[in-house]
């Protein structure tokens, strides 16, 4: 498991882009709220994110996307299932006002691992039904793998410092989406590093910076997010 974990956080080095449109020198920024929330003793929550995200820091839309689904974690198990639904409004980049909007339904699987005494590890397994605009209907898999090191304590709480990193890597089902246009099957990979300090024991917050590469454009954005268990 290590390995893997290793292998997963390795992997964007070694990836290539080339700027077409997209201007990959001018830092974005994406501002995000996650939340999540269990029903008392049931088995059933909620879950979801809102994010607001600039090809810079925030006249020139890049996306905004709304998310909610509904979670169930089984008994005496650490997993927790979600099914949800996504809505994306994608700007183009530049003087543009033009957009493209996405319907999602997605189902997930997130677990957890601890290495050592600080490591806390989140695997994180996606899977995504889209319609975008004027495509074809599309699907596409995403693996991410989360590492919080918290540095004056050894779990995440209220005071906490703590290492934020992930890698998120994202492929697509197919490559036909209609009209005689193509996609590789690469899509994306995400690459995080940041900081993070709990607020209370339920709520922290995390400023770090993100290098998206795509089969066309590589772009780093500053992330400022909060995160809150209710």
């Amino acid at each position: 498991m290590k390995k893997i974990c290793l292998t997963f956080l390795i992997f964007p080095f070694f990836l290539t882009a080339q700027a077409q449109e997209v201007d990959g020198d001018q830092l974005g920024a994406w501002y995000m709220y996650f939340f999540n929330k269990s029903f008392g003793d049931s088995p059933f929550g909620i879950q979801g994110d809102y994010q607001f995200r600039f090809w810079n820091f925030g006249s020139d839309l890049e996306q905004i996307l709304l998310r909610t689904g509904a979670t169930y974690r089984p008994q005496n198990a650490d997993i927790l299932f979600t099914l949800g639904y996504a809505n994306i409004t994608t700007g183009a980049f530049g003087e543009s006002d033009e957009t493209v909007n996405e319907s999602r339904i997605y189902q997930e699987a997130l677990f957890s691992q601890k290495i050592g005494a600080r490591f806390l590890l989140t695997h994180r397994l996606r899977y995504e039904q889209r319609w975008v605009g004027d495509q074809d209907f599309r699907t596409r898999y995403r693996y991410n793998l989360f590492v919080n090191v918290p540095l004056n304590g050894t779990s995440l709480g209220k005071s906490i410092v703590y290492l934020a990193l992930y890698n998120e890597i994202f492929i697509n089902g197919q490559t036909d989406i209609g009209d005689g246009r193509t996609v590789g099957f690469f899509d994306r990979n995400r690459t995080y590093m940041g900081l993070g300090y709990g607020l209370r024991n339920n709520l922290r917050t995390q400023l770090g910076w993100m290098k998206q590469t795509t089969a066309n454009w590589s772009k780093g954005q500053a992330q400022i997010s909060l995160h809150h268990s209710f």
